[in-house]
C-alpha cells in the first residue's frame, strides 16, 4: 500500500536543530576569534552589514520566484479565506504581539531582564509580529494536504501589503512600546530593499522564463534547482549573527527561553483565531488551513533583516527574531497536526 503521508524535506524537518547548531558554531567562533567579529563588523554602510545584506538578498530571491501575481485575480470567486488572512495578519497579529511582548518584558520579566534588553527584545518580537509568513506557509499547507494554490495567492497579497503597511505599523508599534527612535525611512527602505527588489527581479525572471520555456520548465529547472539557496542563506546569516551575539548567549542563556515563551503564546493565539474564524465563516478545510497557518508562522527572513538594519548584529532585537526561527518548526508541525485531526469539522469527509 502506498504511503500518501506528506513529509518535510530534510532541511525543514530539522530546522530547529540547524538553528541550534548555528548558535553553537557562531558563538564559539565569536568567543575564540574576536578579531573575526571585528573584521566582519567593519564591512558595513549605515549600520547595514554588507556580507549579511548580500546573503539576505540572495535568500529572498527563491522565495519571491514562487509568487504569481496573476493568481490574485482568481481570488474574486473565493474571497473569504483571503479576507480572514488580511484581518488576522494586519488588524490583529501586530497588535497582539506588541501587547504580549510588552506585558512579558515590562511586567513578568521586569526583575529578570535588564531594562535596556527588555526594550530590544520587545522590538525584535514586534518585528516578527509584523511579518506574517511567506515561504514556509507553503510547506505547512502541503503537509496538511490543503490548497497550495490558494496559499500562493495569500502569500502574494500578503507580500504586497507588507510593502505598504510594514513601515508605518513598525514605526508606530516600536514607538509606543520602546524608547528607541525608529526612523520611518529606515524601515521603509528595508522593506523596499529586501522585499520589493527581490520581488521585482523574481517577477521579471518568471515572466521571461515562462514566456520562452513554459511553466513546467520554470518550476523544475529554476525554482527546484535554486530552492537550496534560501535555507543555505538563512544558516549563513544565523552563523554571522551569533558570531556577534556570543556575549549575550554566554551571559544570558536563560533569555532565549524567556523570549520563546511569549512567542509560543502568540503563535497558538493567532492560529486559533484563524482556526475558529475559518469555522465561523464556513471556509472549507483546504483554504482554512493556509488561512490559519499564514498568520501563526512568520516571515522571519524579513524580521531578521530589518532588526539587523535598525539595531545591529549584536542587538537583543536581532536575537529575539532569531529565537522566532528556533521555535518555528516544532510549533508549526504541532499546528499542522491539529488541523489534520480536525479536518472533518470544516466539512471534509475524505
Amino acid at each position: 500500500m502506498q504511503n500518501n503521508e506528506r513529509k518535510l524535506d530534510f532541511f525543514s524537518r530539522y530546522l530547529t536543530i540547524w538553528v541550534a547548531l548555528t548558535i553553537i558554531v557562531g558563538t564559539t567562533i565569536g568567543y575564540f576569534f574576536p578579531t573575526l567579529s571585528t573584521a566582519l563588523g567593519s564591512y558595513e554602510v549605515a549600520n547595514v552589514s554588507i556580507p549579511i545584506a548580500i546573503v539576505l538578498l540572495l535568500m529572498m530571491y527563491p522565495i519571491m520566484l514562487k509568487i504569481n501575481l496573476k493568481e490574485v485575480l482568481s481570488v474574486r470567486t473565493n474571497s473569504r479565506p483571503l479576507g480572514l488572512t488580511i484581518v488576522i495578519n494586519w488588524v490583529i497579529k501586530p497588535f497582539s504581539m506588541a501587547l504580549i511582548a510588552w506585558f512579558f518584558m515590562r511586567v513578568l520579566y521586569s526583575k529578570i531582564i535588564p531594562v535596556a534588553l527588555q526594550s530590544e527584545y520587545v522590538a525584535g518580537m514586534i518585528l516578527l509580529g509584523l511579518a506574517p509568513c511567506t515561504a514556509m506557509v507553503l510547506v505547512w499547507t502541503y503537509l496538511a494536504k490543503a490548497n497550495i494554490n490558494y496559499a500562493l495567492v495569500q502569500v502574494t497579497v500578503n507580500d504586497l501589503i507588507i510593502l505598504i503597511l510594514f513601515a508605518p505599523l513598525g514605526k508606530f508599534l516600536l514607538g509606543v512600546t520602546t524608547d528607541f527612535p525608529v526612523p520611518f525611512n529606515t524601515i521603509f527602505f528595508s522593506v523596499l530593499f529586501y522585499v520589493a527588489m527581490p520581488l521585482l527581479f523574481a517577477s521579471l525572471t518568471r515572466i521571461i522564463a515562462i514566456k520562452h520555456k513554459g511553466v513546467d520548465w520554470f518550476e523544475k529547472k529554476i525554482i527546484h534547482k535554486i530552492e537550496w539557496v534560501t535555507p543555505a542563506g538563512l544558516l549563513i546569516t544565523l552563523v554571522l549573527i551569533f558570531i556577534f551575539q556570543g556575549d549575550k548567549i554566554i551571559n544570558y542563556p536563560l533569555h532565549i527561553l524567556l523570549i520563546a515563551i511569549p512567542l509560543l503564546i502568540q503563535t497558538y493565539l493567532i492560529f486559533y483565531i484563524g482556526y475558529f474564524g475559518a469555522k465561523k465563516l464556513k471556509i472549507p478545510f483546504k483554504e482554512a488551513a493556509p488561512s490559519a497557518f499564514i498568520g501563526a508562522s512568520n516571515f522571519f527572513e524579513l524580521s531578521v533583516a530589518v532588526a539587523l538594519i535598525l539595531f545591529g548584529m549584536n542587538s537583543g532585537a536581532t536575537l529575539a527574531t532569531v529565537v522566532g526561527v528556533l521555535v518555528e518548526v516544532p510549533v508549526m508541525l504541532s499546528l499542522v497536526k491539529i488541523m489534520k485531526m480536525n479536518r472533518e469539522k470544516f466539512g471534509v469527509v475524505k
